[in-house]
Parts: structure tokens; C-alpha cells; sequence
């Protein structure tokens, strides 16, 4: 699922895979999906990100490393190395998300030209909150408060897209909102963490923006 803005309105579509929803040109992108992993899977940038949502810290995904999808298809077989080389295992929540962070890296990797950053729903929506936490976007009070946040945004067709619009296809509305937010960090980010970036082994950059 993409959401397009260009300072005047907004558009949503749903796309089978990352060149499919990429394959428009466009000024910057965000994703919510790590990109840049080291080795071991301990990130600066989630460290900070999960700090930043206190005391809603589980609300980052931690610990992505290629080597977990590279080598493995199996994810005991896969923490059972983790443990063996020292590091910490794997979520289940991280394991089933990791083919799209693989073809997210790939594809990143594979167009250097283009300006793809990482970005955090949840960091946007705090942002957004003047920088109080929220409930559960699966609650009914935190729903009400993230559609309320992207109305004040602009986002005038989101109960559309929250209601009918989505139908069929396969996104639930906490998806809906979190494309939203992330388009917002693609159009107008304010900050990254950290503010400087450490690299990966590809050069990638290992920040969350905001």
C-alpha cells in the first residue's frame, strides 16, 4: 500500500510488491521497513526510536539481520544460530515480516539514485500528538485519535479509506493509518533518529525518520 502526497491532496493505492509501489517517480519515499542491518541486529536508531515511545517500547521491531532470511526458512533453526553466535533471537512479529525487509533491502540496494528512508508510523503520530504517547491504534480510542490527527493533516477522504475504500484488498485500518503517517514523513520529515546516521556494510543508512 502507497500513499502519495504532494502538498495539496492525497492519493492511496495497493500494489503487490516494493517495485510495483516504487515504480512512479516521486521526490522521496518513506517505508516503514529497516533499512541498513548489521550483523548482530542491534540498531542505534531502534534503540532510540523504542526510547522515544516510552512506555510503548515493543511498538519497534527489533533485530532484523539478512543473514536470518539468507541462510535460513525456519525460524528456530534460525534463533537457534543466534544464540549460538551470541546475539539475541528473533520475534515471531520480525520472522514473518522478514521476506518484504529482503525485498525491501534489495530493491534499495539496487537503486542507489533514489531517496527511500526509513520511517516510524508511531514517531509520526507522537509528532503529530505534540509528543504524547497514544493508545493502541488497534483500540477504538486510539483509532479515533490517529484519524482524528490525519484529518487535521488534511487527509479528508481517511474514513473513506479506513471504511469501503480498503475492501478487498487486504489491508486492515491500522494499515491505512500508518501508510498515511509514513507519507507524511516521506513529504515533511522534521528529524531523524539518530541525526547522523552510522552506515551498514552496504552503505546503507541505519535512521528512522520522523
Amino acid at each position: 500500500m502507497t500513499v502519495s502526497l504532494d502538498g495539496v491532496g492525497a492519493d492511496i493505492a495497493f500494489h503487490n510488491d516494493i517495485a510495483d509501489a516504487l515504480g512512479k517517480p516521486f521526490d522521496r519515499a518513506a517505508i516503514d521497513i529497516p533499512i541498513g542491518m548489521n550483523d548482530d541486529g542491534d540498531r542505534l536508531c531502534d534503540r532510540l526510536a523504542r526510547d522515544a515511545l516510552h512506555p510503548h517500547r515493543s511498538r519497534v521491531f527489533t533485530g532484523a539481520r539478512r543473514w536470518l532470511w539468507a541462510e535460513f526458512d525456519d525460524p528456530d533453526k534460525a534463533n537457534a544460530e543466534a544464540l549460538r553466535r551470541g546475539q539475541k533471537r528473533a520475534s515471531r512479529q520480525l520472522w514473518h515480516i522478514g521476506r518484504k525487509i529482503m525485498e525491501v533491502d534489495a530493491f534499495v540496494r539496487s537503486h542507489p539514485q533514489l531517496d527511500i528512508r526509513e520511517a516510524h508510523p508511531e514517531l509520526v503520530f507522537q509528532r503529530l500528538n505534540a509528543g504524547r504517547p497514544l493508545s493502541s491504534k488497534k483500540s477504538d480510542e486510539g483509532l479515533s485519535r490517529r484519524r482524528s490527527l490525519l484529518k487535521q493533516r488534511g487527509f479528508e477522504e481517511i474514513d473513506e479509506w479506513l471504511g469501503a475504500g480498503r475492501i478487498g484488498t487486504g489491508a486492515k485500518p491500522d494499515d491505512v493509518l500508518d501508510a498515511c503517517a509514513v507519507a507524511i514523513a516521506a513529504l515533511d520529515p522534521t528529524g531523524s533518529l539518530p541525526e547522523e546516521s552510522p552506515r551498514d556494510a552496504y552503505d546503507l543508512p541505519m535512521q528512522i525518520w520522523f
